[in-house]
Formats: C-alpha cells, sequence, structure tokens
C-alpha cells in the first residue's frame, strides 16, 4: 500500500489563556458539564501560563519523523491535525487535498483500542473527510501500538531513569506504579470486553518486564465524571495513600497510558500527586512518556513500513495476548470483531 503523505493527528490544547475555555468547551460539547467543572479545569491550564505542553510535542515529532522518513529514503510530508483545537484536523484534511494528496497514513497520539482511544479518532477520520467533499484524500488509520518493540523499550528505559534519581535504599524499597487516564467502566465495555483496560495491563506487564520488575501495580488517574458514575479504579492519589498507610516511602509512577508529557501529566502527576507525596514523606519520581523521543518517531514510521511493504506486524508478546486492531481504513469503526488482530489469551 503507498502513502504520499502522514497525518499526525492528535486531540489538541490551548496554546494561550485566552484558548482555554474555548477548548475545554470544544472538549466537553454534549456531554452537560457544569461550568464550575470547566473553571477548575481551566486553572490546571492557567497554572501553566493557559499553554498545554501537547502542540509542542507534536510539532517536535513532526520533525523528528520528517526526519526518519528521510533517512528511509521516503520524503512524505506530514500534516498535524486536531480534534479540539487549531490546527484541526478538517483544515489539515483540505490542506492534503488542496495539495493532491491521493492517499495518507494516519498516526494517531493514542496507543490503545476501544472507543476514546481509538475509534473516536477514526470518527475524526470521517468527519474530516467529509468536510473535504468528494476530492478528500483517503486516510488509513495506522494500528494500536501499545506493544511494539519500540513503545515498551522507550518506557522501560524512562522507567530506569526514573529509578536512578532515588538513593539506593530508595530504590530498594520502591514501588513501581504505572498509571494510564480512567474511563467509565460502562466506556471500557463499549468495544470489546474491557479492550482498552485488558491493552493498558498487558503494556504494564511488558514494560515491566523489560525494566527488570515483577512486582507492580496499576492505577487510574484523571477522572473528571460524577461520583456516582464507576469508573476504572484504584485511582493514583488513593492508591497512593493506600501504599503511605503499608508503609512504602518512595514510588515509581510510570504512566504508561499517555504518549506525552501533556496536562494530565504534568498537573495530575507532577503537580498534585507529588505534592500529596511530599505530604506524606514519600520520596516520588515519575518517568518520562515518549514525548519527541526519535524512537517514538522510528515507531510512527515502523508503521508505515508495515502496510507499505507488506510485513507482519512487530509485537512483543507475553504470557497473556489481548485483542487489538490492526488498522481502520477511511474511519470504518475501529475493532469491530472482523478487525479483532487475535483473540483473547
Amino acid at each position: 500500500m503507498d502513502f504520499d503523505a502522514v497525518l499526525l493527528l492528535s486531540f489538541g490544547g490551548p496554546e494561550g489563556p485566552e484558548q482555554v475555555r474555548p477548548f475545554l468547551e470544544n472538549v466537553t460539547r454534549g456531554r452537560n458539564v457544569p461550568p464550575e467543572r470547566l473553571d477548575d479545569v481551566a486553572e490546571h491550564y492557567l497554572h501553566f501560563g493557559g499553554v498545554s505542553p501537547i502542540n509542542g510535542i507534536n510539532r517536535a515529532l513532526i520533525a523528528q519523523l520528517e526526519a526518519e522518513l528521510r533517512n528511509r529514503g521516503s520524503d512524505l510530508p506530514v500534516y498535524f491535525g486536531n480534534r479540539n483545537w487549531e490546527p484541526y484536523v478538517e483544515d489539515a484534511v483540505k490542506a492534503m487535498r488542496d495539495n493532491g494528496v491521493r492517499r495518507a497514513a494516519v498516526f494517531t497520539t493514542s496507543a490503545w483500542s476501544g472507543y476514546s482511544s481509538c475509534t473516536q479518532y477514526s470518527e475524526d477520520i470521517a468527519r474530516a473527510r467529509a468536510a473535504a467533499g468528494p476530492d478528500a484524500p483517503e486516510l488509513v488509520k495506522l494500528r494500536p501500538y501499545f506493544d511494539h518493540p519500540r513503545f515498551v523499550r522507550i518506557f522501560a528505559d524512562t522507567l530506569g531513569a526514573a529509578s536512578g534519581a532515588l538513593t539506593a535504599e530508595q530504590q530498594a524499597g520502591a514501588r513501581l506504579v504505572f498509571t494510564a487516564h480512567s474511563i467509565p467502566v460502562a466506556a471500557d465495555e463499549r468495544v470489546g470486553p474491557r479492550l482498552y483496560s485488558r491493552q493498558v495491563a498487558y503494556a504494564a506487564s511488558l514494560v515491566a518486564a523489560a525494566a527488570g520488575y515483577t512486582e507492580y501495580d496499576l492505577a487510574w488517574q484523571s477522572r473528571s465524571g460524577p461520583p456516582q458514575v464507576p469508573w476504572l479504579e484504584p485511582d493514583v492519589a488513593d492508591h497512593l495513600t493506600t501504599l503511605t498507610a503499608a508503609g512504602t516511602k518512595s514510588v515509581i509512577i510510570c504512566p504508561v497510558g499517555f504518549v506525552a508529557d501533556h496536562i494530565e501529566v504534568v498537573w495530575d502527576l507532577d503537580t498534585e500527586l507529588a505534592a500529596q507525596a511530599e505530604a506524606a514523606g514519600v520520596a516520588l519520581v515519575r518517568a518520562s512518556t515518549p514525548n519527541a523521543h526519535p524512537r517514538f518517531a522510528q515507531l510512527a514510521a515502523d508503521l508505515i513500513d508495515e502496510l507499505r511493504e507488506g510485513r507482519a506486524p512487530e509485537r512483543v508478546t507475553g504470557p497473556d495476548p489481548v485483542p487489538g486492531c490492526l488498522a481502520s481504513v477511511n474511519g470504518a469503526a475501529c475493532c469491530p470483531p472482523h478487525c479483532v488482530a487475535r483473540a483473547d489469551g
């Protein structure tokens, strides 16, 4: 399968204080989120000057990907589009159409299957193509990559670097805790049986093994729904309280569910959780996410080459494989039964 462009598709984020509230209204449109809740979340962004790190990280990743593609003998242009803020994916696809692009590979900044992390990006693709009209390019969404060797290795290495910031005594007693974005339990059942949460747990097991850990915990963060709606648990703050009560004095956090150090990482973990740990006398360190690491760009190029060259997906296999969607074309729903890569382990 040949491509003449690449689209990096992401969530989006504000790049100035005046953009924060409109951005949050875009994110929550149709969800009946109370204005006071938006005010609370807005403060997280305003704490950092109203600028989310995510767009800057993505632009740096695009530069890395363009360089990696050139290293592989390809001069594919890389376009940038977001779901919730400028540059919008609709504008990116229209620009691709105007520039004569006929088929593009779509790399999303989410490693997972499931609705919010996969299917919704396919819906973004379909909406953008409809906005571009009958001459819209064909868009091929690359597969989820939670078990790609480079994904696992990046986190294993950053986990090791984080551990190295602790003293030898702290390392000896440190508890490793993986985190990912919590979602409602009902949403976790929406596309496949617990597809998202099982993939996160599987990836955590792969990273832990690669980093030499046999014991670890999985917690969830950044929930935003009403308390009466069940979400994936335990919450990482509650889990830290439990660890502290049990006498744990040092914790290594690995946000395996995120590919960039955006607001939900730098606020929820580096600000709120760090303050909680300091107050409890716990040494807390955090592993970095892939961000714009050259190996993350290499991962994206690998996924493109899989389709261009007809190669089998490259995966790290563990003792309990989980379902995953190989690809979704032109906005078709990700991970329907016919798109499951393999059966339950």
